[in-house]
């Protein structure tokens, strides 16, 4: 990922003997926060060059921000300081906005923030304040986790998400507004025929596609070829609708994608998994590639869920139904036939250690149209998932810490063919109880990405101005 731009202003008294005075020390918390941040590796800070002190210096080192294109931008308070300076800071410096502060009994940048975040709150600006000394773990945690939650939803402005079909299977949440897209997200949402996807597919030239079959078939763990569902032409055909995806999300210049699949592609042409796998995937037959997102069904705020997670970190997102809940080994089984990408066979970036535990399978009868369904369990380890979700009109997150568990393969086969055994399966403890999760998780459709990520998402929703629930 590239390195996330971070404007610091630090601000003064505007007595000039008092700031003249106190200079060196507002220029050493300035410096050790730069430090600190820039020591993380995935910062790169722009500092003011005059600690602020007047509206001449407020003007001029916050237009120098925006002119810089910071991502955010954190005001810096290590002594009491005018709190209009930071007023006026932000008619130019780069928002959202991290009031930040020292704790020091004779140095009081907490009055300073208390007085600017009180400026900030009557002029409805959104911020957020972290105090302590940035020098200590936790703190640097804290700020590093507000970065990221601000770049997150601050990308999101201007791109574009393309909608493949119309709505799946009668379902409502799968479906947002346009206009409340742009107005709360700066999402823009182009519709696109699913016959484009077939239109491209016959024109990808045959050795890209033989090319890949061969390096499918070499790295892939088992591919259970028939005569019928399964064939290596079928196989062909969704590398095709790959390609043509890829071509199409290029022309028109798409950000995110879903595809509604269900009743048309999945009866009349071929099943979209290779391609909404590989396509979440860090990589495919071709190399290395940022992970693009695409929701099956169509899902647009599962879509705009797994958007968020991917600027969070960069990874690939999982999307799965809430399928079932095991009492007997208290785990719940996420799992669905599309968009589960095989980064999470194995949580490499290296397409190697993932593949080999995947299976292709022929696919079920409930899609005619036939090709290979991506099988495999996902890989141990702890994740946050999500799903952000509209109730009466307004948006809310649910937020559910997790744990994928492993089960040894003979069990986890005896476990996934309880429910659909050819498609991916994460076997997923939550931390609440089955009742509480299902009395209020939002809809059929979950995501998420290894990490513990709460503290991130708890940022996003405070950003956003939404609701959250967390489920913990």
């Amino acid at each position: 990922m590239k390195k996330i731009k971070v404007g610091i202003l630090t601000f003064s008294d505007g007595r000039k003997y008092i700031h003249d005075d106190l200079l060196a020390t507002n220029q050493r918390y300035q410096d050790q926060l730069e430090k600190k941040l820039e020591e993380t590796g995935q910062v790169e800070v722009y500092a003011g060059e005059e600690i602020i002190w007047n509206p001449e210096a407020a003007r001029r080192e916050s237009h120098t921000l925006e002119l810089a294109g910071v991502d955010i931008t954190i005001f810096n308070y290590a002594i009491w300081c005018f709190p209009h300076l930071s007023a006026i800071a932000t008619n130019f410096a780069p928002s959202p906005y991290l009031l930040f502060c020292n704790i020091h009994p004779s140095e009081p940048g907490m009055v300073g923030m208390l007085a600017a975040a009180g400026t900030m709150d009557q002029l409805n600006k959104t911020y957020h304040r972290i105090w302590g000394d940035i020098n200590e773990p936790e703190t640097l945690s804290k700020v590093m986790s507000f970065i990221k939650a601000a770049v997150a939803v601050k990308q999101l402005k201007g791109q574009t998400y393309g909608s493949f079909g119309g709505r799946p299977l009668g379902m409502y949440t799968t479906v947002a507004n346009l206009d409340q897209w742009q107005q709360l997200f700066g999402i823009d949402i182009e519709h696109i025929e699913q016959e484009d996807i077939v239109r491209y597919s016959k024109n990808i030239e045959n050795h890209l596609v033989e090319n890949a079959l061969a390096w499918l078939e070499k790295h892939i763990g088992q591919i259970k070829y028939d005569s019928n569902v399964l064939t290596p032409e079928k196989l062909k055909l969704q590398i095709r609708s790959y390609y043509a995806l890829r071509r199409i999300i290029e022309e028109k210049h798409l950000d995110f994608i879903g595809i509604k699949a269900h009743g048309d592609l999945t009866d009349h042409f071929v099943t979209m998994d290779i391609a909404e796998a590989f396509l979440n995937d860090p990589y495919d037959w071709d190399g290395s590639h940022e992970p693009i997102v695409a929701a099956t069904e169509n899902d647009m705020d599962g879509a705009l869920t797994m958007q968020l997670f991917k600027h969070l970190s960069g990874s690939a997102v999982l999307f799965a139904d809430v399928r079932h809940y095991d009492k007997e080994n208290d785990v719940w089984m996420f799992s669905n036939s599309g968009t589960h990408a095989t980064f999470f066979a194995g949580a490499s970036n290296d397409p190697k250690v993932n593949l080999k535990n995947v299976t292709f399978y022929p696919e079920v009868s409930d899609y005619p149209a036939g090709g290979a369904s991506v099988h495999h369990f996902a890989a141990p380890g702890k994740v946050t998932l999500a799903r952000l979700a509209r109730k009466n009109g307004k948006y809310w997150m649910a937020i559910v810490p997790a744990e994928f568990i492993e089960f040894p393969r003979e069990k986890a086969l005896r476990l996934g063919s309880t429910i659909t055994p050819e498609w991916p399966c994460a076997f997923t403890r939550l931390n609440v109880s089955a009742d509480e999760f299902l009395a209020e998780y939002p809809c059929n459709h979950i995501h998420g990405i290894y990490g513990d990520w709460v503290d991130e998402l708890k940022f996003i929703t405070k950003i956003l101005k939404i609701d959250f629930k967390l489920f913990d």
